[in-house]
């Protein structure tokens, strides 16, 4: 369990609330995050690179020139691998790159990837009503009375999306935005810091219970 200070939109203290998440132990945290985070990556791979084999390119059926007396190297077709425009050897097809790994497994490197980053994450009081409209501005300066450095990579969870933020939000390029119950390993891990709410983590915790 983990205590986290809370803040208000001025970047003051006014609270505390807690992390209270079960996690991999620390012999094999490290293994069941890694899993996890290729699992991620691989799953997001379109695998739909392909290439044409010498039996696939168009044309190539005659024969450029016979066999013998020409004083040229012998050749069956244009399109040989070795010529211009022709097919290509071993190159990729199509393929599925889907990786599985067990729902458990996955919850788990989850809490224990959160839990790991605990000592960046903030948690502020729910601001959504001091964005009227939605104002890019306000928000990067808020941002940076919690404590974030301009260029960190910040990733935002929210219990569920508020349109004032997410139109303040989209615009910020080192600036992510995620539902509590859409965490994933690879925002958590690119991250510099966390923002979140308590209500975010109170959902966390349920959504992501020791299960």
């Amino acid at each position: 369990m983990v205590e986290c200070v809370v803040r208000n939109w001025q970047g003051e203290e006014v609270g505390q609330t807690t992390l209270d998440l079960k996690v991999a132990s620390e012999k094999s945290a490290a293994h069941i995050v890694h899993r996890a985070l290729v699992r991620q990556l691989a799953n997001a791979r379109q695998g739909n690179a392909s290439t044409k084999t010498r039996a696939e390119v168009r044309g190539g059926g005659r024969k450029p020139w016979r066999q013998k007396g020409t004083g040229r190297a012998r050749a069956g077709s244009i399109r040989s691998p070795l010529w211009r425009g022709g097919g290509v050897i071993f190159g990729p097809k199509p393929r599925d790159y889907e990786t599985k790994m067990n729902r458990k497994e996955r919850r788990l490197a989850l809490r224990t990837v959160l839990f790991s980053r605990s000592e960046d994450l903030i948690v502020v009081e729910d601001f959504a009503s001091q964005l009227e409209r939605p104002k890019t501005k306000e928000l990067i300066a808020a941002i940076a009375r919690w404590g974030v450095e301009p260029r960190a990579k910040v990733l935002l969870i929210l219990p569920e999306q508020a349109e004032t933020i997410y139109l303040s939000a989209r615009n910020v390029a080192n600036l992510k935005l995620l539902p509590a119950n859409q965490l994933n390993i690879y925002d958590l891990l690119n991250a510099d810091k966390i923002v979140t709410t308590p209500a975010a983590l109170d959902k966390i915790q349920e959504v992501y219970k020791n299960a």
